[in-house]
């Protein structure tokens, strides 16, 4: 048995920007995981919380955004389940993402796409 994906983490430029745009696509609520000034090095970073950002079977994880360190430019990696992937692909092009590939249909039981954040970073969208 493999292990699961239990915190996804995208790490860029804006934290605010980039928290904005996955609010408005997703719905994700964000919070300071700690009392403000009292984070590690003073870094930007933000969770939005498993709780409520569940299926109805009660698949979903949590994970965080933050702002990458002087001279790196970040990283994200994940996959979203969602109704409609072309709709969702429409969306993250409304607010300023760039459609990458999709939807495809994979092994005839899911559909897939894939954009880049405002910021570049590759982002996966599956429906099962």
């Amino acid at each position: 048995m493999g292990q699961p994906v239990v915190h996804f983490e995208v790490i860029g430029k804006d934290g605010d920007k980039l928290r904005s745009y996955y609010s408005e696509m997703f719905g994700w609520k964000f919070e300071s995981p700690m009392p403000e000034g009292t984070s590690p090095d003073g870094m930007d970073y933000q969770v939005t919380q498993r709780e409520g950002n569940t299926a109805p079977d009660g698949s979903g994880i949590g994970g965080g955004i933050g702002v990458a360190p002087e001279g790196y430019d970040g990283h994200v990696t994940f996959y979203v389940a969602v109704d409609d992937v072309e709709a969702a692909l429409q969306k993250a092009e409304e607010l300023g993402g760039t459609r990458m590939m999709g939807p495809d249909e994979i092994l005839g039981r899911m559909t897939i796409g894939q954009f880049t954040d405002p910021e570049g970073h590759v982002v996966g969208l599956v429906t099962p």
